[in-house]
């Protein structure tokens, strides 16, 4: 999978534009802090692993500029509270680079991509030794090449079952109101060859009472006794899994895993713009007025996750992630 979410372009970032797929490939042109947190805040560029990189090689800009890199810091902190991907990569990269200058940042932040990327294979060859043969999968939102520095996390799980032979097919949750999983995860399953149908996202528990056989989604926080927060929906897959009794796995890197929180009450969830919900493509789908409450995230209890798979192994409960 060629696809890439971003990538450096000598003097700036070029950040394919997801609000724009599938039905039009557009880049946007990076130049400055500001023009890298409106990216991430609107989701032009998204996933958690990619947004951490798209924040670090925002610090490039800046260092670029003659730019605070604390002040960039903390303006690209604040955009997406949830995903601690973010916080850890420009963390990552004052603390190497805050004295040392542009290039010096730059390849800071190349070395967080280069890192992710081989993280991710790393994370398809583990979560794929759990997949059953024949699996039919179920995924939600989208957690490929688009959503992290390549191949992905749950999504990269999927890939390298596949290329083993394992995969007979996945299921898309469309994943409301952003329909990532409708616009971004089917368009890459397509570009694979990945046999897979898009589904309503109520049409999840009906599927896993017959015809599906694992689960796997990604995350955006890992708490350090599992609780783990994801794109909204996946607490409700994870209750339908345990009834059902099928295996409910998380991918994501170790940057992911945030051992400072103790539980997963502490997460902050963002709640975006209503609107979101009320409108589809800028067209009302709700009456004129119509209040709406719009988290982008939900917590899934560690209890009810079966793996946690990580580039480092295959975590499984009672989890401790405290000394990670």
């Amino acid at each position: 999978m060629s696809v890439v979410a971003l990538e450096w372009r000598s003097d700036h970032l070029a950040i394919l534009d997801q609000r724009r797929l599938p039905g039009s490939v557009v880049w946007l042109n990076a130049r400055s802090v500001e023009d890298v947190a409106a990216a991430i805040s609107d989701m032009a560029v998204r996933g958690a692993p990619a947004i951490g990189l798209a924040a670090a090689y925002g610090l490039a800009l800046a260092a670029l500029r003659g730019d605070s890199l604390s002040d960039a810091a903390d303006r690209l902190a604040a955009t997406r509270p949830t995903a601690v991907n973010l916080k850890w990569a420009l963390d990552r990269v004052v603390s190497q680079a805050l004295s040392e200058g542009f290039e010096a940042v730059l390849a800071a932040a190349k070395q967080i991509e280069d890192e992710d990327r081989e993280a991710n294979r790393a994370i398809g060859r583990h979560g794929a030794e759990l997949v059953p043969h024949g699996a039919r999968i179920l995924t939600i939102c989208n957690t490929g090449s688009l959503a992290t520095g390549g191949h992905g996390t749950a999504l990269g799980i999927i890939r390298s079952a596949y290329e083993q032979g394992k995969v007979r097919k996945v299921y898309a949750c469309e994943t409301r109101p952003r329909l990532q999983g409708a616009r971004l995860t089917a368009w890459e399953l397509m570009q694979d060859g990945i046999p897979f149908s898009l589904i309503a996202d109520g049409a999840a528990g009906s599927l896993m009472a017959r015809n599906i056989d694992f689960v796997v989604v990604g995350a955006d926080r890992i708490a350090a006794n599992g609780d783990t927060a994801n794109k909204l929906g996946t607490y409700s897959l994870a209750v339908l899994a345990r009834h059902h009794g099928i295996p409910f796995v998380v991918a994501a890197p170790s940057s992911t895993l945030d051992p400072s929180m103790p539980d997963g009450s502490g997460i902050p969830i963002e709640e975006r713009d209503p609107r979101e919900i009320t409108e589809i493509e800028g067209v009302s789908v709700a009456p004129s007025g119509c209040p709406a409450y719009n988290p982008a995230f939900d917590v899934t209890p560690g209890s009810l996750i079966t793996a946690i798979v990580t580039e480092t192994e295959v975590h499984h409960p009672p989890y401790t992630f405290a000394d990670v």
